[in-house]
Formats: structure tokens, sequence, C-alpha cells
């Protein structure tokens, strides 16, 4: 039960934001264990001068294609998938869009399930 806010900015064609959106999905369902309809994103397209970020904090530089990734997960996952999550989503958006290692960062926050309510007022119960 992952929500990832997905932050670019502005530029990103549809089309390329389309296929960051399925290729983080793909990834999330194969190395991360999500369930292929558990499918919750928020994709945010800011002006330079609302997305701020150091081009060499720990990078070897990021551009203005940098990405970022915060992923919310209800639920532990072992360093080993976050691991290949990191892996295998960097290698992919490099293949398909052409984004530079570097210009992707991910953030990853462990809940616990009862600080999710999916709808109608209930505490969502693992």
């Amino acid at each position: 039960m992952p929500l990832t806010r997905i932050t670019v900015r502005d530029g990103w064609s549809d089309a390329d934001l389309q296929t960051l959106s399925d290729t983080l999905h793909e990834v999330l369902v194969a190395e991360f264990n999500v369930p292929p309809d558990d499918r919750f994103q928020v994709i945010e397209s800011l002006a330079a001068t609302r997305f701020i970020y150091d081009r060499h904090y720990l990078s070897g530089g990021r551009s203005d294609r940098y990405v970022l990734l915060n992923i919310v997960a209800g639920k532990p996952r072992s360093a080993e998938q976050k691991r290949a999550t990191y892996q295998v989503l960097s290698e992919r958006l490099q293949q398909r869009l052409n984004l530079d290692p570097n210009d992707l960062m991910i953030i990853i926050q462990q809940t616990q399930p009862e600080e999710w309510s999916f709808s109608g007022g209930k505490m969502f119960a693992s």
C-alpha cells in the first residue's frame, strides 16, 4: 500500500511522465512486493523556483531533469528489497527515459497499518 509523490521540474511531457509512472509501478510490483492493483501516485511538476535542490549533495551531479520519489510504505520491506528497487528503477529509467542515475533520488518512509484509512473513515487493519 505505498503512496508515491513524484516531483519533477516543469518541462516533462505527458508521455514521459506516464512512462515514469508506469515504470515506477512496474518496479514496485516486481521488487517491492506491491499488488498490481495497488497504485497510488501524485505527480507534481513544479517551476524551478518551487523545486529547489543541491545539485551535488551525495551525487555525481543533478540536472534540471532531477526526479524525487517519496514512497510512503505501509509495511516493512527488507534492505534487499529496497536495494533492488533502487537499482532496478534507476536502470529502467535510464533505459526508457535516458534519465541519468544521478538525477534520481528515492526516499522510502515506513508507516504502520493503523496510520492508513483507505475509505469510509475506517482504520486499515493488516
